[in-house]
């Protein structure tokens, strides 16, 4: 069998930033990166629809290390895998990776202090053996996006297609096409397609929230040219840490103003008549679900001309030649895409199991958003929902290479965060309540009112948390090897006592 010293799973843009920090901060570490699919880049390999980009700018989104050099700062999803994949070349991580390897379980042994890992390569099972499990999978179904079903579509003779499988043959020019959904991808793919569509409707149940913004950063790029790429790269990512932050705090303070603003900045860019009561302002506050990024104004302009329209009802019934809503009106349709959302999932889908006995998500607490309670030596990489991904992704590894090193330094093998106790009050796992989230419920962490019990949603303060507070803080234990695991009689929280 295979062993490593830290197991890295996913070799997206997450996977290949742990790469780096720990080869970076841990040199004497030995890794290996396993990954399901056969190429880098995670989401932004995987997802191939139309105008796909990001909704965060690049100066967040990219690495703290590897400095966002292009122009546009709203990044199309090729520029972003390429990004990725030069990050792994330039630190020379390609070659530790293993493609093609799915983790199917994860078992960690008291014993030995160490995990065992079953994996599917080519149909065939292959196993290894670390004693650090870092995951960096993602937070959804790879294989499966969330889709409804809908009554009367086996009558429906068109095409259907979901985003997250974009059909390399699909050819929309001159079709009616109608997507469902009004979150992120539909934003993103109504302006693209409707270039080419003879028709493009936005079907959507009820509106989101949306900001309008430049793709192209000015201030960035002037200072760029005056004070070189490292510099400028640092000083404008800080710049929009500190907006993201203000701008959340404020929405949740004062959730009317920041809702007039919104609305005031949709108007400017639709015709005097636009109806944007009804289709662009949403029955919640800004924040409490995230919002959706126009990059200059695309979606808008598409509205404006007529090249795309948006359509707030509910379906009534698929029939052979489209939709019939509630209100009775009939959306002609030869393709239809479900941008309706994802399918949250934790590790990769892998079952984890402490001594043969299996621990799921739902019966542990995460552990100031990187571990979990009563799990020894594995750590995860769950980005922020009202922030950039990698800025949590940058940190969490900056803080698994301090912990890492620390256990060394003290001469430990394992390294588990112990139970709440005390008075505290059980919150959800995700402060938005966006739909994959709460189809999820049953399937994340716990979570409480209390640090560090939390996933938080804090960059300024997870930075001082993470990369400069105590590692033993009390409530995480290391030790030179563990003692049996012990299910409560309850069968629902596991606990692993130190020597």
């Amino acid at each position: 069998m295979e062993t490593t010293d830290v197991l890295i799973v996913g070799a997206g843009l997450s996977g290949i930033g742990a790469a780096v920090h720990l080869q970076r901060d841990c040199p004497s570490k030995d890794f290996v990166i396993v990954e399901a699919r056969e190429a880098i880049g995670g989401t932004w390999d995987l997802f191939r629809y139309p105008g796909i980009r990001s909704d965060s700018d690049m100066h967040t989104l990219g690495y703290v290390f590897k400095p966002w050099t292009k122009a546009k700062a709203i990044a199309d999803g090729p520029s972003i895998r390429d990004y990725v994949n030069e990050t792994a070349d330039e630190h020379g991580v390609r070659d530790r990776i293993r493609f093609g390897h799915k983790v199917v379980s994860a078992d960690w042994s008291s014993e030995t202090a160490r995990w065992t890992l079953t994996m599917l390569h080519e149909g065939e099972e292959r196993q290894i053996s670390c004693a650090f499990l870092f995951m960096n999978s993602g937070y959804y179904n790879y294989n499966q996006g969330y889709r409804p079903e809908f009554p009367g579509e086996d009558g429906y003779e068109g095409r259907f297609v979901h985003p997250q499988h974009w059909p390399e043959d699909l050819d929309y020019k001159d079709k009616r096409v109608v997507i469902i959904g009004s979150g992120a991808t539909a934003v993103t793919l109504v302006p693209e397609i409707a270039k080419e569509a003879a028709q493009t409707v936005m079907l959507q149940r009820s509106p989101t929230w949306m900001v309008s913004r430049p793709a192209q950063d000015r201030l960035g790029n002037l200072l760029r040219k005056l004070l070189g790429e490292e510099r400028a790269y640092r000083l404008i990512r800080w710049k929009n840490v500190r907006l993201q932050d203000f701008f959340f705090r404020r929405a949740r303070s004062r959730p009317e103003k920041v809702g007039e603003k919104l609305l005031e900045m949709v108007r400017k860019h639709l015709p005097a008549d636009y109806d944007v009561k009804t289709h662009l302002t949403p029955s919640y506050n800004p924040w409490e679900e995230r919002l959706c990024l126009v990059p200059d104004g695309d979606l808008f302009e598409a509205l404006s001309n007529g090249s795309a329209e948006i359509v707030t009802d509910h379906i009534e019934t698929f029939e052979a030649g489209g939709i019939r809503l509630k209100s009775g009106k009939f959306l002609q349709a030869d393709i239809v895409v479900t941008a309706t959302g994802l399918n949250l999932q934790l590790f990769g889908g892998a079952e984890l199991s402490l001594d043969g006995k299996t621990v799921g998500p739902r019966e542990t607490y995460p552990y100031k958003g990187v571990m979990f309670s009563g799990i020894p030596n594995l750590a995860a990489t769950f980005g922020y929902t009202n922030a950039s991904w990698t800025l949590k992704a940058d940190i969490t590894a900056q803080y698994v290479a301090r912990l890492l090193n620390l256990m060394d330094e003290k001469g430990m093998a394992v390294a588990t965060p112990d139970f709440p106790h005390g008075d505290f009050t059980e919150q959800p796992f995700s402060n938005l309540s966006s739909g994959y989230f709460k189809r999820a419920e049953d399937r994340v962490p716990r979570s409480t009112d209390k640090a560090p019990w939390q996933q938080p949603h804090d960059y300024l303060n997870d930075r001082k948390w993470l990369l400069d507070g105590e590692i033993e803080d009390g409530t995480i234990t290391l030790s030179k090897a563990a003692a049996p695991t012990a299910r409560q009689a309850d069968g629902e929280v596991f606990a692993i006592a130190a020597e």
